[in-house]
């Protein structure tokens, strides 16, 4: 395996598991999560929608067809509707061996509520790991503004709203649409905020970002193709979290430029390239 260059012991890279470890399990189900941990992430990611009846779930897709056995929108089903879908078992069929790690049956299928994701990752921190959570909300989408407020609700309710005195927000927000961000920022100023990019926009070329982002999310492709905006954002002032980063020498990029995160489906690859396996 190839090894990334060792980064300084008191500010690592931050890895974290994109949609849970989703090259070993379904993403975005318990037991993708479950993995994650288990692999020894710094934090989750996870998508989330807004379900008919007000219930915020994980899926990363408008519709459900790619990543379940049914069919139609987020938006436009109810909890308990989702909640009698199979959300695995694609995985399942794209596998030619087994997991080599021993996942709940259940886990794999069902499908993930937002409030079940904080309470797993509530349970870890009570355990002693300072686990952290991003969470990254999907727009467009006919419950604009709900979608926020809903889940700042869950935030409060969790106690995950806020830094705490011993270390910063556990949470951040993260979205391709900089004007929930905003609602995010004018909602609730201490959760940190991370504006996402699959292209470098003209006129934020000089390393600025939105109002109401703080933290940066370029995809790998611009890290790729424009080190030198990476460059910029850093002078800029901006922290840099990359996705989706699975291969080595995307790893080698991302530590060469200093970055501080690395959003991954393989936690536990890219933890053992930088030698914290």
């Amino acid at each position: 395996m190839t090894h990334a260059r060792q980064q300084p012991t008191d500010r690592p890279i931050q890895v974290i598991a994109h949609r849970g470890a989703s090259d070993d399990a379904p993403e975005h189900t318990l037991a993708a999560y479950r993995k994650a941990i288990e692999d020894g992430a710094d934090a989750l990611e996870c998508d989330v929608r807004l379900t008919a009846d007000g219930h915020l779930v994980c899926v990363h897709d408008r519709r459900v067809n790619r990543t379940s056995n049914g069919r139609g929108a987020v938006s436009a089903l109810e909890l308990a509707e989702l909640a009698a879908l199979d959300f695995g078992s694609w995985k399942d069929r794209e596998e030619s061996e087994s997991p080599d790690w021993d996942p709940v049956p259940g886990e794999l299928t069902s499908v993930l509520t937002l409030e079940r994701l904080l309470e797993l990752v509530v349970e870890t921190r009570a355990a002693g790991r300072p686990l952290q959570l991003a969470v990254e909300t999907k727009h467009p989408t006919r419950w604009a503004g709900q979608v926020e407020e809903r889940l700042l609700q869950l935030l409060k309710h969790f106690e995950l709203d806020a830094p705490s005195a011993d270390e910063p927000s556990p949470v951040r927000i993260m979205s391709f649409s900089a004007r929930s961000l905003h609602r995010i920022q004018v909602a609730a100023p201490m959760l940190p905020t991370v504006y996402l990019m699959q292209f470098v926009s003209p006129r934020l070329r000089d390393g600025r970002l939105p109002a109401g982002a703080r933290i940066a999310g370029p995809g790998m492709r611009i890290v790729r193709n424009h080190p030198g905006y990476i460059e910029r954002l850093h002078r800029a002032g901006h922290r840099v979290h990359v996705w989706t980063v699975n291969e080595p020498e995307d790893v080698e990029r991302c530590v060469d430029l200093g970055i501080e995160a690395i959003i991954t489906n393989r936690p536990k690859q890219v933890l053992a390239q930088l030698g914290r396996s």
